[in-house]
């Protein structure tokens, strides 16, 4: 079987689509290649002295893990010199990263969550980088914040690295979801999946189940539901499957299908969820959307979120498109 790598299907997608252009697509290569990095990083675990609390706290009032701040600087370095971006942002900074004046400025702007699941960092359970892809606004000189503020159906790309027993690129530049697979020994990316779909019904879901003495009644309603089983309203039975890590959830749900939810509750009513709008939700939701899922904030289209703060939150529903609905419509329809 011939070995596509990443480049080739960039190129190709180039071709076929038209929706790729040169600056875009080393934008995109640029990216791989900065979460290769993170993954040797990773992978090396205690051997490389990266495990633990770096004793820092982030935007987000989060204590940092050391490969967290790792994370950040690799992809903040590894973007700076190239000439495609007119600025960044990351979960974990406070304001935008603007591009050091030294180097030439692109049009595209860049979010990242450098390294998703920090809970399962220390314990070897899979984690990964989130990153999505603004075009910049027409006439812009110097980012704001404000430029930033695009809904998420502005995204131009979005995908994810996950670092677990292998490591894996899932992409989408609007044109279906492909898959790459991190070839160690040759250091090079490879197409391994393409066009994933998620299956439209679905028996599994993923919530952090210890929180249901606070949930609003819609979610506790659906989850009653599902977990009532085949004599149910629902009329089937329902796997849980929880990792704490929206990545590898997202993976396998984009997998084999089922339904993700983080919704908002009363612990915190005056926040509106927990998971970020710019750097999980958006490029999480155009990946599932491209995939065939649906993705919304309980209310409306995620995509369709008009953004209002760099990092603000939201509740998140997101997977398989039927069950999706219906917990959307229970939010409806209170």
């Amino acid at each position: 079987m011939k070995r596509i790598s990443l480049t080739q299907y960039l190129v190709e997608e180039q071709r076929l689509n038209n929706n790729i252009p040169a600056e875009l697509r080393l934008l995109i290569e640029v990216v791989a290649r900065a979460c290769k990095t993170i993954s040797h990083a990773v992978g090396k675990g205690a051997l490389g002295e990266v495990l633990g609390s770096a004793e820092t706290e982030n935007i987000q009032g989060e204590v940092q893990k050391k490969l967290d701040v790792l994370s950040n600087e690799i992809l903040l370095e590894a973007n700076e010199w190239g000439g495609h971006l007119a600025a960044m942002a990351s979960e974990e900074m406070e304001t935008i990263h603007l591009i050091p004046n030294r180097y030439p400025k692109g049009e595209y702007m860049l979010l990242f969550d450098p390294l998703d699941g920090s809970s399962n960092i220390d314990v070897n359970v899979s984690i990964g980088t989130i990153f999505s892809v603004l075009k910049a606004p027409e006439g812009m000189e110097t980012p704001t914040e404000q430029d930033f503020l695009q809904a998420g159906s502005k995204q131009v790309a979005a995908g994810y690295a996950l670092y677990g027993p292998q490591t894996l690129l899932v992409l989408t530049t609007g044109h279906g979801v492909n898959c790459f697979t991190l070839d160690r020994e040759m250091g090079s990316w490879v197409l391994t999946q393409r066009d994933m779909k998620i299956p439209v019904d679905t028996q599994e879901f993923a919530i952090n189940a210890s929180n249901t003495r606070h949930w609003y009644p819609p979610v506790t309603r659906y989850v009653d539901e599902m977990l009532a089983g085949s004599t149910g309203p629902l009329g089937k039975n329902f796997n849980m499957r929880w990792i704490a890590s929206m990545v590898a959830d997202v993976h396998r749900i984009l997998n084999r299908g089922g339904i993700f939810m983080y919704p908002a509750d009363a612990r915190e009513p005056d926040k509106a969820g927990k998971l970020r709008l710019m750097y999980e939700a958006n490029p999480m939701s155009m990946l599932v959307e491209q995939a065939g899922g649906a993705a919304t904030n309980g209310k409306q289209r995620m995509l369709d979120v008009q953004p209002e703060k760099l990092h603000q939150r939201v509740p998140v529903f997101l997977g398989s498109k039927n069950e999706v609905e219906r917990v959307t419509a229970y939010h409806q329809e209170t």
